[in-house]
């Protein structure tokens, strides 16, 4: 059991949190007593104070729940709580893919459970003290029963059909998994906007009016075709604002909360639509759901290289190598990985943050974009001086003072 993969799979997690806890310190040591000179102008004393205190509360709750999510995870390392959840499986069916099925289903219905109090602190005490949260209790608890319900639905077919395929066809599972997994991804992409969100929340075409025809105008202006623009009752949970766009080609659309038109002026909201606009005309949508994939199939192919390794399942103290237990083994031994690569990704995504801006000066009113920026950071208690290692690690957009640079 205690091989050197066993020593890894515990210094990995701990090596993450210990980074993080760093980087949340030197974030913290931006905070000030009084408003920076670089914010006057964007905010007022009393709500850049307002912006640190959420800040520090949402900090804090990110300490405990990391805290005892590592805790959990450790104690099931060094306790043998997976190959206990292994064995139970065994126990209840003899089919293979059952089996990993079983297991993945006990391990994400006791992990999202176990995590439901400090969502419910997150929403109810934090979203409420800072009067973010218009969600209730009833929709809290549909919202997760709804999100179990599209696991099943959709996991258990994906997943199920990505074990069998490791069983039948061996080594070279994962160029099946990989054709799989892209095929799933793209009709997501797709229908995302139909089959998901009508789940949460209603969705309504935007009424007719000089919102619309403005939306529309720009669209048409920058050869955008353009026809599905809606209206979602974001409302329902947070009074935060927000626009996105989904889908691509005939499919995609342009999605507005409904508490957007209380924060932003028509003009503004066309400002940051063109942005969302930008990143379609500079191809960036394409590029990051073509990197994406790359990055499945890399994954998958590292893998298919180790997964039958007696070594990884031994470290959870199983006597033979098993699918499922390779799969978590290798989840945690991945992270560095795939935090490099995270790193690389958010770079280039800043990077096209900043040429979607460029598209909005030379398209539209770059004052307006700036003006709605601002606005939004100040609303939704953004953090507007973060540091700069704490944005080289997280930020897949870059803060609000370097947009406004660039934007001028």
């Amino acid at each position: 059991m205690y091989n050197s993969i066993f020593f890894l799979i515990l210094i990995i997690p701990v090596t993450g949190f210990l980074l993080e806890r760093y980087l949340e310190h030197l974030n913290n040591r931006m905070w000030s007593d009084t408003l920076p000179a670089k914010l006057k102008g964007i905010c007022d004393e009393e709500e850049y104070r307002k912006t640190q205190l959420y800040e520090r509360d949402n900090k804090r709750l990110s300490f405990w729940s990391s805290s005892f999510n590592l805790a959990v995870i450790l104690i099931m390392i060094i306790a043998g709580g997976f190959s206990l959840v292994d064995n139970l499986a065994r126990s209840l069916s003899m089919n293979l893919v059952a089996i990993s099925l079983i297991f993945f289903g006990i391990i994400g219905f006791a992990s999202d459970v176990i995590n439901i109090p400090f969502s419910w602190y997150d929403t109810f005490v934090i979203e409420k003290k800072y009067g973010f949260n218009t969600m209730t209790i009833r929709t809290f608890i549909t919202d997760h029963i709804k999100s179990w319900f599209i696991a099943i639905i959709v996991g258990i077919p994906v997943l199920g059909l990505i074990t069998w395929f490791y069983y039948k066809t061996g080594p070279g599972f994962w160029l099946y998994a990989w054709a799989l997994i892209t095929l799933f991804s793209i009709f997501i992409n797709l229908f995302y906007s139909e089959l998901i969100v009508p789940l949460f929340n209603k969705q309504k075409p935007l009424e007719e009016g000089s919102l619309r025809d403005k939306i529309k105008d720009f669209a048409a202006k920058s050869v955008f075709k353009l026809k599905n623009i809606y209206v979602i009752d974001g409302s329902k949970r947070s009074t935060k604002a927000n626009a996105y766009f989904s889908g691509f080609g005939p499919k995609k659309r342009i999605v507005l909360y409904d508490t957007l038109p209380k924060e932003l002026t028509e003009e503004e909201i066309v400002a940051v639509l063109a942005h969302e606009i930008g990143h379609y005309r500079k191809k960036h949508v394409l590029f990051t759901l073509l990197f994406s994939f790359l990055l499945t199939g890399l994954m998958l192919f590292l893998f298919s290289l180790v997964v039958d390794s007696p070594g990884l399942s031994k470290a959870m103290g199983a006597e033979g190598p098993s699918f499922h237990l390779g799969l978590i083994v290798f989840g945690i031994l991945y992270s560095p990985l795939s935090l490099l690569i995270g790193l690389g990704f958010n770079y280039i995504s800043r990077k096209n943050e900043f040429a979607a801006d460029k598209f909005v000066r030379q398209n539209f009113k770059p004052e307006i974009l700036a003006d709605a920026l601002k606005k939004l950071s100040v609303k939704n208690l953004s953090n507007m001086m973060p540091h700069p290692a704490y944005v080289f690690f997280h930020y897949s957009h870059p803060p609000l003072l370097q947009r406004l640079e660039k934007l001028e």
